[in-house]
């Protein structure tokens, strides 16, 4: 099928350096002004939803159209390129005379990443920078990361609940995915659950962590939460029963027809409501569809950036291509563990079909989840 996909939203250019080893001191205890430190060579790459799952959709086959706003600048330049030589379809908002978003990405040997992040163009990109005549045509329009994008969450993510109410009255099918929200910037302040109530009714396909919307839905469970994780991974103290099922079912109530919870290394559950095939046009099988997709086991593991964007890329190529709902959370999760092979988020996926034969091959699954 040749279903014309837009995936919109937040862009960045990724500079991460390479630190050498810190012989076990902790990296912030190093930084000290007037300190120089010698790194190794800088790795550049395309960062943010539109490249990780717009370019994951491209490396598919899809009919993909990439919309971001960049500026006038090198990195803006860069990124179009970046994704153009790859032969992708890039409809960008070009700024003249606005910076584009950059992240430069410390990531020390045996610590955790910290990244240094200027917003730029994502945050004066707005509904209004959209044609909404070239975005009519399509079948299937995915908007990322609006949580990082001060122009869709400001006066109470007004822009936002709009775009999706005139991109869902145009008949397209709708999806959204956010990212984790900063509890001391403007967005933290938010209520985003009010939020949620108000955007999920137009939005068909939601893909968030299940870390992030318990955060977006109950701060006071999200802290017990990261409480009880101490030291571990919060997805792998989940429990399906208890944390998982509950959580989905408050946010069907909300109005959306395909819910995806990522759950990291754990995995990820797909729920959905009783009349998808009805209001979306697909199979029956769609209908009131429920199951916990354990995590595939990865070949090796070298980075975990851009695996839950991938894995949506996987998601969306299943609904527009016409996959039942068990196919289809499959090679979401067989993409998202083929993309932590590699340091980039493109270089370690695979064909579609190739990962469907790796998946009949009884690819071993991880049981992190517990019921």
């Amino acid at each position: 099928m040749d279903r014309k996909i837009i995936v919109a939203g937040h862009i960045s250019y990724d500079i991460t350096p390479q630190i050498y080893d810190t012989k076990g001191k902790n990296f912030g205890k190093l930084l000290k002004p007037g300190k120089l430190i010698n790194v190794g060579r800088a790795t550049v790459a395309n960062g943010g939803a539109v490249n990780n799952t717009g370019m994951a959709l491209h490396k598919f086959g899809a009919n993909v159209d990439l919309i971001a706003k960049v500026g006038d600048d090198e990195f803006g330049r860069q990124i179009i390129e970046k994704c153009e030589e790859k032969g992708a379809k890039t409809n960008f908002i070009k700024a003249v005379g606005e910076d584009t978003s950059y992240t430069i990405v410390l990531s020390p040997p045996g610590f955790d990443r910290s990244f240094l992040h200027f917003p730029g163009t994502n945050d004066t990109f707005k509904f209004s920078d959209l044609n909404m005549e070239k975005i009519k045509n399509a079948y299937f329009f995915h908007f990322g990361y609006p949580t990082l994008m001060a122009g869709f969450y400001k006066n109470n993510a007004k822009d936002l609940i709009e775009m999706y109410k005139s991109i869902k009255e145009t008949g397209l099918i709708t999806s959204l995915d956010v990212a984790a929200i900063d509890p001391e910037g403007d967005a933290g302040k938010l209520d985003w659950k009010e939020i949620l109530k108000q955007v999920l009714p137009f939005v068909d396909v939601f893909e968030p962590s299940f870390e992030e919307l318990l955060c977006m839905m109950d701060k006071e469970a999200y802290e017990d939460l990261l409480e009880r994780a101490g030291e571990e991974d919060v997805c792998m103290c989940l429990s399906l029963e208890k944390d998982v099922l509950p959580l989905a079912k408050r946010i069907m109530k909300f109005g959306v027809s395909i819910l995806l919870i990522k759950c990291g290394a754990a995995g990820m559950y797909l729920c959905t409501a009783d009349d998808v095939s009805k209001k979306l046009g697909l199979g029956r099988e769609w209908d009131s569809f429920k199951y916990f997709q354990k995590s595939f086991k990865p070949d090796r593991i070298k980075s975990a950036i851009g695996a839950g964007d991938t894995a949506i890329a996987a998601f969306i190529y299943g609904i527009v291509n016409g996959y039942l709902p068990k196919s289809t959370i499959e090679i979401a999760a067989g993409t998202g563990a083929m993309c932590i092979t590699e340091y980039d988020t493109y270089s370690g996926l695979i064909e579609i079909k190739e990962l469907e034969e790796k998946i009949k091959n009884n690819w071993e699954t991880q049981d992190f989840i517990k019921e």
